[in-house]
């Protein structure tokens, strides 16, 4: 899945014209910890809740306080696993997101992606990561299955999202399998675009516990 299909409107960003007062009250309202400032579309950056509460001016705007910002990037059309990789390292309750022009698209938070999780729980499991960008017209579950089994695997997971101002789409498969040579090998031989492929131990270790250490700072 793309980070485009866990944006969110319901939390609006700041402007830098508003005031730590202001902030603050937000966060309450929209039960986050962190909030995105703008200055005509322009992303400034983040803010915590912890630092406007150390901050000892609730009336300054934040043209004018003196806060620590962090401005973490992440664009619309990556993947959902690099958000959740920034997400977990950083222990951010929102994100924002830019466009191709780096200007501000909307936002990424916890409850966008507690919504979505169910179907990226199989990252967890051991196997491969299979991204494919085809036609839509040319997309055929059973095919893609077919290929999969045919070489003595299962898929574990299997989503589907459209790449925007295209009619193109990206089809990312989880399989049980960490060596994904011959699954590749018949999705190049049946004409597939191969966008992305991850078979490396390491690389599930390293996705896995920063899943883990996501869904532990969900519990906090």
């Amino acid at each position: 899945m793309l980070v485009s299909g866990l944006i969110t409107d319901e939390v609006p960003p700041l402007k830098i014209t508003d005031t730590i007062e202001m902030a603050l009250e937000w966060m309450e309202q929209f039960k986050v910890s962190h909030l995105a400032i703008v200055k005509n579309r322009e992303l400034i950056g983040i803010v915590s809740e912890n630092d406007l509460l150390d901050y000892n001016k609730p009336a300054e705007s934040f043209e004018t306080a003196k806060l620590p910002i962090l401005k973490p990037i992440i664009h619309y059309n990556q993947h959902s696993y690099e958000l959740l990789k920034i997400m977990s390292g950083l222990n951010l309750t929102l994100i924002p997101v830019l466009d191709d022009n780096e200007f501000y698209k909307g936002c990424v938070t916890l409850k966008s992606i507690m919504q979505n999780l169910a179907g990226m729980t199989a990252v967890q499991n051991p196997g491969g990561l299979i991204v494919l960008e085809l036609n839509q017209n040319d997309y055929s579950v059973t095919q893609i299955g077919n290929i999969v089994e045919g070489n003595d695997a299962k898929i574990l997971s299997l989503q589907v999202s459209s790449i925007p101002e295209s009619t193109k789409i990206e089809v990312t498969i989880k399989v049980n399998k960490e060596d994904l040579s011959r699954i590749l090998q018949t999705f190049y031989r049946y004409n597939y675009t191969v966008k992305a492929s991850y078979n490396h131990a390491d690389y599930e270790s390293d996705l896995k516990n920063r899943l883990d250490e996501f869904m532990h700072f969900l519990n906090i």
